[in-house]
């Protein structure tokens, strides 16, 4: 199944972060992301303007609600990063990738420059 078709499950802790086979597995299926030290993913976005980057910002915040994990942003004129990671293992599960892959299917994230 593909990866944005699926729901992010919540972790509680106690099972460790993925593997980086499995890391790396997962990451050809969001080719627009970045993964950073094993530990998180990481996409920046280009807008014309502040307005776009707030509502990209705002679009993402929707989905993260509806899946209930929720990634950390940066927010400046025109640019938005997006950084995901599971706190509870301090590293990236699935659920991670499941996010990344429904952001990246986002209209506002298909607008981005």
């Amino acid at each position: 199944m593909n990866l944005a078709d699926r729901t992010c499950e919540p972790c509680h802790g106690g099972v460790p972060p993925l593997p980086p086979a499995r890391i790396a597995e997962l990451a050809g299926e969001v080719p627009d992301w970045t993964v950073e030290a094993g530990h998180h993913l990481r996409r920046e976005l280009r807008f014309a303007d502040f307005q776009a980057a707030l509502a990209c910002v705002n679009a993402i915040g929707a989905e993260a609600e509806r899946q209930a994990h929720h990634p950390d942003f940066e927010l400046g004129w025109g640019r938005v990063v997006v950084t995901l990671w599971t706190h509870a293992i301090d590293g990236l599960a699935e659920a991670d990738f499941i996010l990344a892959a429904k952001i990246d299917r986002l209209p506002a994230v298909r607008a981005a420059g």
